[in-house]
């Protein structure tokens, strides 16, 4: 296990699917702390501005030394605009720098990473649904949204 999966244990769906990119759900203060000690250098939150929180997200983020960034993903319709912008984070920071990225539960990071996971990483299908479901998902509905946007870009 890495020190930055570590850093997340008891957040829910902990996961290091990309090395040096763990995901999962809401973390506490603590593990903010835990992840910058870590290596961590960056916090993607996938929440859209108007989900609760339990403390201020931005501001404990930025106070424990990370970057934070907001990707909004909802939980009806995801744009391809929303699910490029998530690509390319990974992309940019997969390998250089260690990062954080994170919803409520886990589930729209499965789906907003299953793009990367088939476009980035080469994965088939099935084996992409697998490393997703493994991350978080469990909403067939931003699943198939996620598979579209791969297939729009493949050409299928």
């Amino acid at each position: 296990m890495s020190q930055l999966l570590d850093a997340i244990a008891g957040v829910p769906n902990a996961c290091e699917p990309i090395p040096s990119i763990v995901t999962g759900g809401q973390p506490a203060p603590e593990h903010l702390a835990a992840l910058k000690r870590a290596g961590c250098a960056v916090v993607i939150d996938l929440r859209e501005a108007m989900e609760p929180r339990p403390f201020k997200t931005p501001d404990a983020v930025v106070q424990a030394g990370l970057e934070y960034r907001n990707i909004p993903v909802g939980h009806g319709a995801v744009s391809d605009a929303t699910f490029s912008r998530l690509v390319d984070a990974v992309r940019e920071l997969a390998g250089k720098r260690a990062a954080f990225v994170h919803c409520s539960s886990g589930n729209r990071v499965g789906a907003g990473l299953l793009p990367y996971f088939m476009l980035e990483q080469g994965l088939e299908e099935d084996d992409a649904v697998a490393q997703a479901m493994r991350v978080g998902l469990r909403s067939a509905e931003l699943m198939e949204q996620a598979l579209e946007y791969v297939r729009s870009r493949q050409g299928i």
